[in-house]
């Protein structure tokens, strides 16, 4: 994969499967060649040291549905949940295109299902991939449909995106409010994380709400893990995490993975392209101190959400490990925040 001047980043999140299927995304093929559309592509990837991450499987709502929020909710509140069957189709057409990337990749792309692969990918300059759905819609409640995506290689879930399923309920994006919008896990959704516990598909906090995620945390048997937030105490959104909510992943030795998107980096939460790097930094300075350097990295959302030019696209991140090695981050703690932590965690919750 061409090693640069710094460790090789395993990245939390990316959405370049959504990218890539829709109409103008140029299908599985369009990841092989440069691009100056979206955040990532394999030849950006190697010129920027990303090594492979979470490839999530994220499902739009139908077009025909109607943007109104919930009853009962205001306007900024969440959309409404989406047909657990259309959902289901969305999840298949988005779970095949990873596999055909695979397919049509030389061996240069892999995806893992093991903690060990994903190890010996990244010591080969292989990509691995791991297999993430963004949101439990397509999953029913006799949780047949989780059975069998996890034999087709999903091993991370998050319960929810911004809506609601029968599992539980996402956070609704607000700014200056507290992340506690909203209920907790059903009786559905617990039953969901003691089977994802016993699968050991690893599970994702990002976007539940404050009550979903103190659910999660009462019932998990595994690490927590924020795969795409950030701290609330530097940029007071519903979607990033407080410090009681930091403090609990770090008592779980869990971890969180740093989100670009700017407006959640942002003390005044504003989509502005021009934010610097030292706005990650600081990020990333208060997230190791609140819970270590252990269980801190990278979860870009990249093809996701509006990043700072600074970086540009996923060729930009060893602008970011620059600005991480000047904030005075040595080469061993670097190699954590880049990939180490991940692999750590993913170990201890999937096993070898």
């Amino acid at each position: 994969m061409g090693r640069s001047a710094f460790p090789v980043v395993f990245d939390g999140h990316n959405d370049v499967l959504l990218r890539l299927g829709g109409p103008d995304g140029g299908g599985p093929s369009a990841f092989f060649e440069r691009s100056d559309k979206g955040h990532l592509d394999l030849p950006r990837a190697r010129e920027g040291g990303f090594g492979g991450g979470f490839f999530a499987v994220w499902i739009p709502a139908p077009k025909e549905q109607t943007p109104e929020p919930a009853p009962g909710r205001t306007p900024k509140a969440l959309p409404p949940a989406i047909d657990a069957a259309y959902a289901l189709r969305q999840s298949m057409a988005a779970t095949a295109m990873l596999f055909r990337i695979e397919d049509r990749s030389n061996g240069e792309l892999r995806i893992v299902r093991t903690a060990a692969e994903l190890r010996r990918c990244l010591d080969e300059e292989i990509m691995p991939a791991v297999l993430h759905m963004e949101g439990a819609d397509a999953v029913d409640t006799d949780l047949d449909a989780l059975h069998v995506l996890y034999r087709a290689g999903l091993r991370s879930l998050g319960l929810v995106w911004g809506r609601p399923n029968a599992f539980a309920e996402g956070v609704a994006v607000h700014f200056r409010r507290s992340p506690d919008t909203g209920p907790g896990l059903t009786e559905a959704g617990r039953e969901l994380v003691r089977a994802c516990n016993n699968l050991r598909i690893m599970i994702d906090v990002s976007h539940l709400n404050e009550r979903g995620f103190w659910d999660v945390a009462a019932l998990t048997d595994a690490p927590l893990v924020a795969s795409h937030s950030n701290a609330y105490a530097l940029c007071a959104s519903t979607r990033n995490l407080t410090d009681p909510q930091l403090d609990a992943i770090a008592v779980s030795d869990g971890m969180i993975g740093l989100n670009f998107a700017v407006n959640f980096l942002r003390e005044d939460a504003a989509r502005d392209a021009s934010t610097p790097l030292g706005v990650m930094v600081r990020q990333i300075d208060y997230l190791v101190e609140r819970v270590g350097i252990d269980r801190v990295g990278f979860g870009s959302d990249f093809d996701g959400v509006l990043i700072s030019r600074e970086i540009g696209d996923v060729s930009g991140l060893p602008r970011l490990m620059s600005a991480l090695r000047d904030r005075g981050y040595d080469d061993r703690a670097l190699r954590k925040l880049a990939h180490e932590n991940w692999v750590r965690v993913l170990r201890k919750t999937w096993g070898e």
